[in-house]
Formats: structure tokens, sequence, C-alpha cells
């Protein structure tokens, strides 16, 4: 079980699949092919994220998903500036959907507090709105 997470605005995205789309194009991948976030700050945590941690995507205003981190590599721009690139797992996990305010960058985020994995038998199904799915989820129904 994962020691901590990150929960991260994904802009530019309106659905798990346009994030998905803007991973597989070449700007998001390494030379190792995996997808990666660059940002500014490097993780003090680091060592407690890569224990089973995920990154938890803000889509739209809700979490709708999670991608296991697999590593942090330094990156300098361009600009000769050092940044920190969140190296993913290339399979996005969908999960129930909880409510973001917009924040910049990103926090860390307990596991007590990240919404759950939708269940297997449930990723076939066709996506409620985010809206509706929040509020089933806080009523207990989802």
């Amino acid at each position: 079980m994962a020691e901590l997470h990150l929960i991260k605005l994904s802009v530019g995205s309106d659905s798990i699949e346009s994030l998905a789309a803007w991973q597989q194009g070449a700007r998001a991948r390494g030379s190792d092919g995996l997808p990666r976030h660059v940002t500014r700050m490097w993780p003090r945590r680091a060592a407690e994220l890569l224990d089973g941690g995920s990154v938890y995507w803000v889509v739209q205003g809700f979490v709708q998903c999670r991608q296991r981190l697999v590593r942090f590599d330094e990156v300098t721009g361009s600009d000769g500036i050092r940044r920190c690139a969140f190296v993913l797992d290339p399979r996005i996990v969908p999960t129930t959907t909880a409510r973001r305010r917009p924040f910049q960058g990103w926090r860390y985020l307990k596991p007590a507090d990240a919404p759950a994995d939708l269940p297997a038998g449930r990723r076939s199904e066709e996506e409620l709105p985010p809206g509706l799915s929040a509020a089933l989820a806080e009523i207990g129904v989802i």
C-alpha cells in the first residue's frame, strides 16, 4: 500500500480520453517511451511517493483517474532551469470521481483521502457526467 500520492490538475484535458491521447504524443514521452509530466518543483518526499504512489488527475474539476509513479527524472530546459519529470506508468486507472477546487502545482495526497479505483466491472460502462458521479459518491451510492 502506498505511503503517499500526488494530486495534480490535468490542464487542457476535458476527459480521461483526452489525457490519454496527449500522453501518447511525442512531447509527453521520454526517451524510454513512458509518459511524463514536467514540473518545476521536486517532491521532497520522493521515496514515499515511489513506494507505490500515484498521481491522481483532476480533470474538469473532478478527480477522475490515477497513474502510478515510476520514477522522477531531472530535466534541464532550453532555458537552463532544472526541473522534475514525473515518469508515469502508461496505464490510466479510472477512479470514483471527487470534486476538487482549482489549485496551482501539485499537492501531496494521503491514501485515506484518495478516491477509490473504479471497480473493474464498471470500467466498460458508459461514463456518468462527473458532477452526477461525484454527487452519487458523496451519498454512498457508488
